[in-house]
């Protein structure tokens, strides 16, 4: 008698764990980077005759709840739990905003949104105060800030007051959503509520994210020092404060925590010297994995695009066990070089099938051709692989190419 197939949460769990599972687990949509923008969604949903409602939980970059019907479809092992969006998700999608995208679908969007139709067509997003932070063009799929990443604005050490609180009410329905996670499913939960970012300019401000700039961050890194070092303490305090708090709310129904959103890489280098990482930065990852470790059973998760290589060992030492997304087109982020140099130290998940070149223009064989090399690759260790693509699908992705990638990760991940 064949064994009986593992769980989701089996599955995922003896992944993470670098044992052999039943077959490689997938993932879609259970963090921002990896996920499906709507417009592309709802030619899958068209192409599965779902008619149901459509929720965006990320109306920046326009990213939808993906639906039992549809994790059911791509044998997705995992499900996101966040607290900024778990009430949202509470609700029903009617009781949104209804919005009409520029390709003539309606999808639903958090009450609280604050959108604005400018003369020309494009769309807006307006922060508390009536200002436009972001742009979306006429015919576009999703917002841009408005602000330039570099620009020559003085960094005000004092304005680096992240909340170490979280609300009540959140942590409430953070729980109940959690326990309706783990009793109503038998997927993995991927939990997302306090992360750090060191590369970005999160790592600069609390509340405001105009006040700072990307290149006045790096040159803190080199020239002051001590001023950068209390400056992440204070991120690193109210991470692993608020982390405390998510974890008195769901406990180990939680199996995977998101730790550090911090894109270290541009597709060629690292945007600094490994060295100047390893004597800054990476003691702070150090302490928020401690923490993590020591205080609950959740594995420590790190999305970083770009070429990351050189931070790999760092990350590790650190206590990350698993990075994503694996930008395998990347300068050293070969799927042969990256196992090679870490297979069994640490969980990748991601690096399934490249989304800049790939995905878009390739044939569906050509697709399938393509995971099925990076799956013989990455699985080829017990263990230690979570299977999604590099990036989040982008509108353009013909709808057949997702289905052939899920597909050739469901035929080929089987052990």
């Amino acid at each position: 008698m064949p064994p009986k197939p593992m769980t989701s949460r089996e599955r995922v769990r003896a992944a993470l764990n670098h044992q052999q599972p039943d077959r490689v687990p997938i993932d879609l949509g259970s963090m921002r980077a990896s996920s499906i923008n709507v417009a592309l969604y709802q030619k899958i949903k068209n192409r599965l005759s779902l008619g149901t409602p459509t929720r965006v939980i990320d109306h920046m970059s326009m990213l939808p709840e993906v639906e039992p019907e549809v994790l059911q479809r791509f044998h997705v092992d995992v499900v996101p739990l966040e607290g900024s969006s778990a009430a949202w998700c509470e609700t029903p999608a009617e009781r949104g905003q209804k919005w009409t995208l520029f390709t003539g679908e309606t999808v639903y969007v958090e009450p609280q949104a604050r959108r604005r139709i400018e003369p020309d067509g494009s769309w807006v997003l307006l922060n508390a105060a009536g200002e436009i932070f972001a742009r979306m063009p006429k015919d576009g799929f999703y917002f841009d800030f408005v602000r330039p990443t570099m620009s020559a604005v003085t960094i005000d050490p004092a304005k680096c007051r992240p909340s170490a609180t979280v609300r009540d009410e959140e942590l409430e329905i953070f729980a109940r959503r959690a326990k309706a996670l783990y009793e109503n499913t038998d997927k993995a939960i991927f939990g997302w509520g306090a992360s750090i970012s060191f590369f970005g300019l999160s790592a600069l401000l609390s509340d405001n994210i105009t006040q700072g700039s990307l290149d006045e961050w790096l040159c803190l890194l080199m020239t002051e020092k001590e001023t950068a070092t209390e400056m992440m303490g204070r991120c690193t305090d109210a991470a692993i404060a608020r982390t405390k708090l998510f974890h008195q709310a769901a406990g180990d129904r939680i199996m995977i925590w998101g730790v550090a959103s911090d894109d270290a890489g541009t597709q060629r280098a690292g945007l600094i010297q490994p060295e100047l990482f390893d004597e800054m930065i990476k003691p702070h990852y150090v302490r928020f994995c401690d923490w993590v470790h020591k205080n609950t059973s959740w594995k420590t998760f790190l999305h970083s695009c770009g070429a990351v290589h050189d931070y790999i060992p760092g990350w590790i030492d650190a206590g990350i066990d698993i990075i994503n997304p694996v930008q395998i087109s990347a300068t050293n982020m070969e799927p042969e070089r990256l196992m090679a140099d870490f297979g069994g130290r640490i969980v990748f998940w991601g690096g399934g099938a490249e989304t800049q070149h790939v995905l878009p223009s390739a044939t569906p064989e050509e697709v399938r051709r393509h995971v099925q090399h990076n799956l013989s690759v990455f699985a080829a260790r017990p263990g230690g692989y979570v299977f999604t693509q590099v990036h989040n699908l982008q509108p353009h992705v013909p709808p057949e190419n997702v289905e052939a990638m899920f597909d050739a990760a469901y035929e080929f991940g089987k052990m």
